[in-house]
C-alpha cells in the first residue's frame, strides 16, 4: 500500500490523498483549499494524478474543504463511484452547487478587475450545474458495514462526531498474502457536540492518517460554553445591541440552534424569566439559504443524534425549533434584518466571513459598540474572520474600511474538531496501536506540539508529510516519490499576489500624499520627510528591478 499526500499538508484546507493497493489507485477526499488567496489559487492547478485512472473514492464527509474539488475532479475525467454515508450524500446534494454559484459569482467579480487591467479571463472552477451532475456518482453507505470495494479490498464506515454523515474510515488491502490495515481518521468531533454522538474509537489498525486541526489546544467544556454562550448573548441584547454569529452553515448552525432552544426551553422557568425576560423575547434569525437547506437535512436524518436529543424529541421537543426563530430565504428579508433597530440573534454564513450574507451584516453592525459579533467556528489565517478575531483595528468589507467598535468574543468549544485531549484518547483507543501515524489538517504548530505529544506518551512513531510526498507503507516506511511543483507554484502565486497589493497600497499613497500637499498648513519640514520617504521606497524598488 502507498499513501501520496496532495492536500491538508501543514494546512487545514484541500484534504486529497491518493491511496495505491491491490491493482487500484483510489482518493480519499477531494477538498477545495481556502484561505490566502494564493493557497485558493491551487484549486486551478490540475491534480497531480491523472482523475481518469483513479478507481474510486471514499469521501470523509461534505464540509467543501474535504469535498469541494469534486466537480472539478468528474470534469477532468473521473467518473467515480464515490463512497460515502448517506448523510453526506445528502449534505453534498445541496453543499456543491451552493459553492458552484460562489465559484460562478466570484469568477465574474474577478474577471470584471482583469478586463479592467487589461488581462485575460478566467472561467469559474465549476459551475451548480457541474456540481449536479457529479452528484450521479455517489453511492450511499451506513455505518458499521463492511463493504467491498473491489476484489482485494475493503471498508468501513464509522461515525466520527465531527458533523452530520462524518466518518472514520478504515480500510483494508489484500496483496501478495498480505492484508494491510490503513484508517483515514476524517475530522473528528468531540465528546461533546451538541447533536452528534461521540466519535466511534477504533480497535487496531497498521497506519493511521489522523487530523490536527486543534493538536496543541483544549476546548472549553459544554457547561461552561453553554453559559458563556448565555452570558455574552443577554449581555448584548440588554444594551439594546444585535449578536451576530458567523457561522458554517452546515453544522455549527444547527449546534446554535439547540444551544438556543435549550435556552428556550426554561421558559416555564419564572426565576430564569425574570433574569432574561429581554433574551427569551428576542428573535432569532437564520440568514443564509444553505443552512436553511442543510436544517432541513439535519430533521430529516434524525436517527443520527445523540440519545439524550432523541430522547427529547420522544417527548415533543425538536431541537431545531423554538419560538421566536425565523429563516430568512430571499435576499430582501436578508436586507430588512439590517434596517431594524430592535435587539436580535443573526446567524448568517459563511463561518470565516469570506462570502455570503454575513459580510452585509458585519457591515452594519461591526462599528456598532453596542453589537457583539460572535465567533464558534475556527478561523483560516488569511479571511476576514482570522483578522476580526485577532484583534484587527479596522477591516475592509465589500471595499470600505469600517472601525471595529462591536464587542468580538469566540466561543472555542464549539469546534466540530477534537481538541488535543480527545485526539490523544484517540489514539489510545487502539487495542493494537499503530504501526505509525501521519498527521494531517492542521497548521504546522499544531502538529509539532500533538507529534510531540504522541511520541512522549506512546512511543508510536509520528509523521508531518509535505505536499506530494508518497510514502511505500511496509515492514520498513520509507518515502518513495516527492512532488516538487508546489512549493514553487505557491511562491510565484505570493509573488504575484505581493505585486497586486502593492499597487493597490501606492495607489492609495498617491491619494494621500496629494491631499497632503494641498494643504497649507503643512510645514516644510513634513513636505521634506515625505519626500525622503518616496525617494526611500522609489530605491528599493529599483533595487528589486534591477536585480
Amino acid at each position: 500500500m502507498k499513501i501520496t499526500f496532495l492536500g491538508a499538508t501543514k494546512i487545514v484546507t484541500g484534504s486529497n490523498f491518493l491511496v495505491e493497493a491491490a491493482g487500484k489507485k483510489f482518493l480519499v477526499d477531494c477538498g477545495l483549499y481556502q484561505g490566502k488567496a494564493e493557497l485558493e489559487e491551487q484549486n486551478y492547478r490540475e491534480f497531480d494524478y491523472n482523475p481518469a485512472e483513479i478507481d474510486f473514492m471514499l469521501l470523509t464527509h461534505a464540509h467543501i474543504d474535504h469535498s469541494g474539488r469534486i466537480p472539478k475532479l468528474y470534469n477532468d475525467g473521473f467518473k467515480g463511484p464515490i463512497y460515502a454515508h448517506k448523510a453526506t450524500c445528502d449534505l453534498c446534494q445541496i453543499m456543491l452547487p451552493d459553492s458552484g454559484h460562489i465559484q460562478e459569482m466570484e469568477a465574474e467579480w474577478k474577471n470584471k478587475k482583469r478586463i479592467r487591467k487589461g488581462q485575460p479571463t478566467r472561467g469559474p472552477l465549476y459551475t451548480a450545474e457541474d456540481a449536479l451532475k457529479c452528484m450521479e456518482i455517489f453511492v450511499p453507505v451506513k455505518y458499521d458495514e463492511i463493504i467491498q470495494v473491489s476484489e482485494n479490498i475493503y471498508v468501513r464506515f464509522n461515525d466520527a462526531g465531527h458533523m452530520l454523515g462524518s466518518s472514520t474510515i478504515e480500510i483494508w488491502a489484500k496483496e501478495d498474502g498480505k492484508e494491510t490495515k490503513a484508517v483515514f481518521s476524517g475530522d473528528l468531533g468531540n465528546n461533546d457536540i451538541p447533536l452528534l454522538s461521540e466519535p466511534t474509537m477504533i480497535d487496531n489498525c497498521d497506519y493511521l492518517v489522523m487530523e490536527s486541526t486543534y493538536g496543541s489546544r483544549l476546548h472549553i467544556r459544554n457547561d461552561q460554553k453553554a453559559e458563556l454562550f448565555l452570558k455574552i448573548v443577554s449581555e448584548t441584547i440588554d444594551n439594546g445591541g444585535t449578536v451576530v454569529i458567523p457561522s458554517f452553515a452546515v453544522g455549527r448552525t444547527q449546534e446554535i440552534l439547540y444551544e438556543i432552544n435549550k435556552i428556550k426551553e426554561n421558559r416555564h422557568d419564572e426565576e430564569f424569566l425574570r433574569e432574561y425576560r429581554t433574551l427569551m423575547k428576542v428573535p432569532v434569525y437564520v440568514d443564509s439559504p444553505l443552512a436553511i437547506s442543510a436544517t432541513q437535512v439535519f430533521k430529516e436524518n434524525m436517527d443520527l443524534f445523540e440519545d439524550e436529543v432523541k430522547e427529547e424529541m420522544e417527548r415533543g421537543n425538536n431541537p431545531l425549533e423554538f419560538p421566536g426563530l425565523k429563516f430568512t430565504q430571499t435576499a430582501d428579508e436578508s436586507k430588512a434584518l439590517n434596517e431594524s433597530n430592535e435587539p436580535s440573534i443573526i446567524i448568517s454564513a459563511s463561518g470565516m466571513c469570506d462570502v455570503g450574507r454575513i459580510k452585509h451584516h458585519l457591515k452594519h453592525n461591526i462599528w456598532n459598540p453596542k453589537s457583539t459579533i460572535l465567533f464558534v467556528g475556527y478561523q483560516a489565517p488569511g479571511t476576514l474572520g482570522y483578522e476580526i478575531v485577532n484583534g484587527a483595528k479596522k477591516v475592509t468589507i465589500f471595499g470600505e474600511e469600517f472601525a471595529v467598535n462591536a464587542r468580538i468574543e469566540y466561543i472555542e468549544g464549539y469546534s466540530g474538531h477534537a481538541d488535543q485531549e480527545w485526539l490523544m484518547n484517540f489514539v489510545y483507543s487502539f487495542y493494537n496501536k499503530p504501526k505509525h501515524i501521519f498527521l494531517v489538517h492542521g497548521e504546522e504548530e499544531s502538529q509539532e506540539v500533538l507529534r510531540n505529544k504522541i511520541l512522549e506518551n506512546t512511543g508510536i512513531g509520528v509523521t508531518i508529510p509535505e505536499y506530494g510526498e508518497t510514502y511505500q507503507l511496509d515492514d520498513e516506511l520509507r518515502i518513495v516519490n516527492r512532488i516538487k511543483i508546489k512549493k514553487t507554484l505557491t511562491l510565484k502565486n505570493e509573488v504575484l499576489e505581493r505585486l497586486e497589493k502593492l499597487k493597490d497600497e501606492l495607489a492609495d499613497m498617491e491619494v494621500m500624499v496629494k491631499e497632503d500637499m494641498t494643504d497649507d498648513e503643512l510645514r516644510d519640514e513634513d513636505i521634506f520627510r515625505i519626500n525622503e520617504k518616496i525617494k526611500d521606497l522609489e530605491q528599493q524598488i529599483l533595487n528589486v528591478v534591477e536585480g
